[in-house]
């Protein structure tokens, strides 16, 4: 899928309104080439295309003034935080202003009695955690790069702890948001639940910039765990792998994280990580809890894995060694992608009930086998979330073709087993075929709610369905 298919028409910005938001931004407004390149591309597998102009935010007054002059002016608006989507999420498709809010990044109030907190958009999830571990807290959302807080709510993701911790869902109490006509709003208080009219945070989140530019997040926080233990368990078919997920789950054992990696991506992640790994299908695991608990976890994972063909449990209870695994982990995307020299990734990701894992795992491990492109299974299974990475050659359009037919077929399963289309990718420029494919006449009241938020169309343009 080329990107030159939602490439809309766009005009030049004029000097009036680049002389407005210069004296707002000064040198914070950005034409040059190269930094307009910088934010024109992200870790998808789409073309690049520069916006117009990029400006960065020091505040939420800042991004006020900004919508107001682009309101005024009929300039597209496109937040951007790490670069680190999917799904072309981020990309400037009519032009217009990337608004970077990276350097929006104070950690602005802890409570640790609480346990919440409240930080600008362009907290960095690994700052956020660095800066609570000494007050015996941790943020756990996790989507494997460091992201920022902001992105991570306008995609709504998730990650490795998610089966135990959720997404970014649960995670986020209020949002501070600034709406289309360039209002301020506050979208919930502290307290742990409300009833008070719509829910606008959940609203909010998730919806890629297109209603609203987040500027700060009030997020739930979690006492860091008395014992945390890593384990890796290999297993002999991919079907033996899934079912321990699925029946340790139905067992109700809480596992804090338990990811898979299918045989390629094992070889993979070995060659990129210079581990040595058996080079099979293989479950990353992590217990968190009382040293007791966490050992009685630990037996009975083993004894399940052991049912279903698992070969030796290994396990670490050491701060260094987790951090190696899970660093291998969360590389694993440019180990797929370096399967060949040069190539170009492409990762998708779709989403089921747990039952039906195992069968959508096995029949897209079939097609695979089948596909001329090399591609690797890998993910957080735990939730029945796992992701395709590609391997493309970057000059090779059969083979963008071919990806783009697998996905498709991918997707198609997930839905006909009332799963969804993306797990945490979001839509972007993507999936929007997709979305239509799996809610048919909701998408149209989100049109009706985007034109009622935004009717000039104005904040991240040509994203999750088109007007």
């Amino acid at each position: 899928m080329s990107v030159i298919q939602f490439a809309q028409p766009r005009k030049a910005l004029s000097s009036e309104f680049l002389d407005a938001i210069g004296v707002i931004f000064g040198d914070r407004l950005k034409l040059g080439e190269a930094v307009r390149s910088q934010h024109g591309q992200s870790e998808s597998h789409y073309g690049e295309i520069l916006p117009d102009a990029v400006v960065y935010a020091h505040s939420t007054e800042e991004v006020v003034a900004l919508v107001k002059a682009c309101n005024v002016h009929e300039v597209p608006i496109v937040a951007f935080g790490a670069g680190t989507s999917l799904e072309g999420n981020t990309l400037a498709v009519r032009g217009g202003i990337s608004l970077d809010l990276s350097e929006m990044n104070q950690i602005l109030e802890v409570n640790a009695e609480d346990l919440d907190c409240t930080v600008q958009a362009g907290v960095r999830r690994e700052e956020l955690n660095a800066w609570i571990r000494d007050q015996g807290l941790f943020f756990p959302i996790d989507p494997g790069a460091n992201a920022t807080i902001g992105g991570m709510a306008s995609t709504r993701a998730s990650g490795t702890n998610a089966v135990r911790y959720g997404t970014m869902r649960e995670a986020i109490l209020s949002l501070r948001v600034v709406t289309p006509d360039g209002r301020e709003i506050r979208t919930a208080r502290r307290a742990r639940k409300s009833a008070a009219g719509y829910d606008l945070t959940r609203l909010l989140i998730g919806a890629e910039g297109t209603l609203g530019i987040i500027t700060e997040v009030t997020l739930r926080l979690h006492g860091i765990p008395e014992m945390i233990s890593s384990a890796v368990c290999s297993f002999e078919t991919v079907g033996g792998a899934v079912d321990t997920v699925v029946q340790s789950i139905q067992l109700g054992i809480p596992l804090a994280r338990v990811e898979i990696l299918d045989d390629v991506q094992i070889k993979a992640v070995n060659r990129w990580s210079k581990l040595d790994y058996p080079e099979l299908t293989t479950l990353f695991f992590e217990f968190h809890g009382s040293p007791a608990h966490v050992e009685e976890q630990i037996a009975m994972v083993r004894e399940i894995s052991g049912m279903n063909g698992g070969g030796a449990f290994k396990w670490s209870n050491l701060p260094e060694e987790r951090s190696k695994l899970w660093k291998a982990r969360h590389e694993a995307y440019y180990a797929a992608v370096n399967l060949r020299a040069g190539a170009l990734g492409w990762a998708t990701d779709v989403c089921v009930p747990i039952s039906r894992l195992a069968e959508c795992i096995l029949e897209t491990k079939q097609d695979l086998l089948s596909c001329s492109v090399p591609g690797t299974i890998v993910g957080h299974v735990g939730d029945g979330n796992f992701h395709v990475i590609f391997s493309i050659d970057p000059n090779s359009p059969e083979e963008m073709i071919e990806v783009e037919a697998f996905n498709k077929k991918l997707v198609a399963r997930a839905l006909a087993m009332d799963g969804t289309c993306t797990g945490e990718h979001g839509i972007g420029l993507g999936k929007q075929d997709a979305l239509i494919d799996e809610l048919g006449d909701a998408v149209g009241l989100m049109r009706q709610i985007k034109m009622a938020l935004d009717p000039k169309d104005l904040f991240n343009p040509g994203k999750i369905f088109q007007l």
